[in-house]
Formats: structure tokens, C-alpha cells, sequence
């Protein structure tokens, strides 16, 4: 954490004091205005597929202090007609990138499910629902997720507020709102859209080898399994 030098000398302080009394509303209003603006940043994201899945696209997300102004994902090559879990993800502990089956693949098996994901992308710190809440609460809420028209995805929202989240903080912990909106305007959010059909029968199906998911073994792999990422930057 940053300090601030203390001043010693007596007739410092009184000039400064003096000082700022001398500065006009608009000039502070001004400076006020000026500081609010550099906490406004326009992200881009490229997507790549995963999981062999063919999924690309790009998101771009105007983020200001702890508020996203305006989101969107555009992305091709999905699975038609279906709905497709996306999130925002974030962590102090995670490489705050996209995985590898190098990397990230801890069973060998040539998949990359969520949670092996997650040493890369982090924790979910915003669930890109179309309606509704948007926090890590709603990660599987699979009604309120964008529907692939034809395998294509097109998904905007306005003002969506960052959240204290659980296990995105130092050492495991929570991480404050602010925390989170600083990681993601400095380059560290990472874009992750989910929904695979594995086995090409139109529909998320708890086939094998694949199976249930590991977060929710009412939802097929296929439903929750990683497809595409990029980083916002």
C-alpha cells in the first residue's frame, strides 16, 4: 500500500493550505471530473477456442470505477440454438490468462473442464446474463444465458456493478469490488464462454465419456465444459 510523506515544516502546510483555498469551483470541478475519466477504460478481448471447440469471437467492455458502462460478446462456431454460460474471471492467485491442455489438463484426458480452468482464468467475478443479477451467484443460471442463433452469439448489457467475491482476494481471500474493477481495467479479466455438444446430437447430453458436470451433476459436461477465452486488455 502506498504512503504519504508527511510534511514537516509548519510554514509548508500553512501555503499549502492556503493554497488550495484559492482554487476556484470550476477548476476543482474540473479536476474532479478529470480524475473520474481516468478511471474509464474501453477492454478488447480476442477469443480463441478451447476444447477443440472452433468457438471464436471478440468482446470489448467500457469499465468505469466499479461499474461495467457497456459489454459485448460477438462469437461464431457455437453450438446452435442453445444456451451458452458465460462470465467475466478474476483472481490474485490465477495466472489471469486462458488455459492449456499443457498447463491446465491435470487428468491427461485432452479436455479442459471448468475447474481445471480455473488455476488460468480465475474465479467467476461476473456472470453475462442477459437479465437480472450478475454476480458469481448466477454462473449456472442456464435460462438467463445468451441462446446461440444458428451457432451465432451476439450479447450486449449495459451497467453491470462489480461485487465483492469470495476467493479472489489475496491469499484465497474476498476481494473487494474495488480490487476486482482495478484487476480487470489493468488487463487481468478474462472473457470465458461455455457449451460444447461433444458428440454432435444437437443438444447438451450427459453422454460418456464426458458425463455430468463437476459443478452441477444435474447439467450435462457439455453444458458447462469451456469453449472459448480471451483476455481483456
Amino acid at each position: 500500500m502506498l504512503t504519504r510523506r508527511a510534511l514537516v515544516a509548519t510554514t509548508g502546510i500553512t501555503a499549502l493550505f492556503l493554497t488550495s483555498l484559492a482554487i476556484s469551483p470550476a477548476i476543482a470541478h474540473e479536476q474532479s471530473s478529470n480524475k473520474g475519466q481516468s478511471k474509464t477504460v474501453t477492454l478488447t478481448a480476442q477469443l480463441t477456442e478451447l476444447n477443440g471447440s472452433g468457438v471464436t469471437g471478440n468482446a470489448t467492455a467500457v469499465v468505469r470505477n466499479q461499474k461495467i458502462r457497456h459489454i459485448e460478446v460477438h462469437a461464431s462456431g457455437l453450438t446452435p440454438d442453445a444456451p451458452h454460460a458465460q462470465h467475466i474471471h478474476f483472481g490474485e492467485q490465477a495466472r489471469n490468462e486462458c488455459p492449456t491442455l499443457a498447463l491446465d489438463d491435470t487428468n491427461d484426458d485432452g479436455r479442459l473442464n471448468t475447474v481445471e480452468g480455473t488455476p488460468a482464468y480465475g474465479p467467476i467475478v461476473v456472470s453475462l446474463t442477459t437479465t437480472g443479477d450478475t454476480s458469481p451467484a448466477s454462473s449456472l443460471a442456464v435460462s438467463r444465458f445468451p441462446v446461440a442463433s444458428g451457432g451465432e452469439l451476439n450479447y450486449s448489457r449495459d451497467k453491470i456493478n462489480f461485487t465483492d467475491v469470495a476467493g479472489t482476494g489475496y491469499s484465497g481471500g474476498t476481494g473487494t469490488a474495488k480490487q476486482i474493477a482495478d484487476a480487470v481495467r489493468a488487463g487481468e479479466g478474462v472473457v470465458v464462454i461455455h457449451g460444447i455438444d461433444y458428440d454432435g446430437n444437437g443438444m447438451y447430453s450427459f453422454s460418456e465419456p464426458e458425463g455430468a458436470s463437476e459443478l452441477d451433476p444435474s447439467l450435462p459436461a457439455e453444458a458447462t465444459d469451456p469453449v472459448s477465452c480471451g483476455v481483456l486488455n
